[in-house]
């Protein structure tokens, strides 16, 4: 039978291999890396390329639901308040991260898919297919706030420059450098302490908001500026919410990789590639 890869493109032992290991241990003649060999073969086989596109749709969707409708209902209540705002995003997007990012790796974001991609940290002939999830996704979610809450020209979701378009273009360069670079570290590092990543990244989005909400909307994603543009057919200054992130993001990314080379990883200096799990163990001593 041939071979199969895994979800990061990794070899993968075909089924008759990983028949013949599964009965090498029954006859308990097999090490522990024959059963690491079955697990990592299931993984491939249950993280299929599709399942990755429908966890990009799910998860851009209700990033884009709550953090549009949370925009939404301050502009049309005002009971939210613009710091309520940054925290909505910033939360949303810690817990979309923790729900699919071992699905599809959480870039909810075009700018983060082609930043990866640029790195060789994820294939190019997959990111169309990427964009195209991600955008779908946050044209439904702003889709259905349209529906619920009736398209008002005042109550519009999206990003507009509250200034010229290049002090937003160069504020969104630098916001969107920032967050590639967290991700870059948080999620690509092996040396991060991986398992507070959601938290990272979330983090560094309500910072963002906080910052420069009032002044270019903070978008950082061109789907989350995309997404309300088709539905309401408002396309002011778009592009500025394209090249910023865009270009920010691949900045950012190769920004991180100038600095993580190093002879050794962490893990192999401190015997622990957890620092949640060396807390457990210090805990149980």
């Amino acid at each position: 039978m041939p071979e199969i890869s895994g979800p990061n493109g990794n070899h993968v032992k075909s089924m008759e291999e990983g028949d013949n290991e599964a009965v090498r241990m029954e006859n308990g003649n097999s090490p522990v890396s024959d059963f690491n060999g079955i697990r990592a073969l299931t993984c491939g086989i249950s993280v299929s390329f599709l399942q990755k596109l429908i966890a990009e749709v799910f998860g851009t969707y209700f990033v884009m639901f709550a953090g549009c409708a949370s925009v939404v209902v301050n502009l049309s209540k005002g009971s939210i308040t613009f710091p309520g705002v940054s925290i909505v995003w910033g939360l949303v997007v810690m817990v979309m991260v923790y729900s699919v990012g071992h699905i599809s790796g959480a870039h909810f974001n075009p700018a983060v898919t082609i930043a990866f991609a640029t790195c060789r940290r994820f294939p190019w002939k997959q990111v169309p297919a990427y964009i195209s999830a991600q955008v779908l996704g946050s044209t439904l979610a702003n889709g259905t706030l349209r529906l619920l809450f009736g398209g008002i020209h005042e109550h519009f979701p999206g990003t507009i420059p509250g200034g010229s378009n290049m002090q937003s273009l160069v504020l969104e360069f630098i916001i969107t450098f920032y967050l590639m670079f967290v991700i870059s570290g948080v999620a690509t590092d092996n040396r991060a302490i991986g398992e507070l990543a959601g938290l990272a990244v979330g983090a560094t989005v309500l910072l963002n908001v906080l910052l420069a909400g009032p002044i270019s909307g903070a978008s950082m994603n061109p789907a989350r500026s995309l997404g309300p543009a088709i539905v309401a057919n408002r396309y002011q200054s778009i592009w500025v919410y394209i090249v910023g992130p865009i270009c920010g993001a691949v900045f950012g990314a190769w920004a991180y990789n100038l600095i993580r080379f190093t002879d050794k990883p962490l893990r192999e200096i401190t015997k622990s590639g957890s620092f949640l799990k060396s807390i457990g163990r210090s805990g149980s001593n």
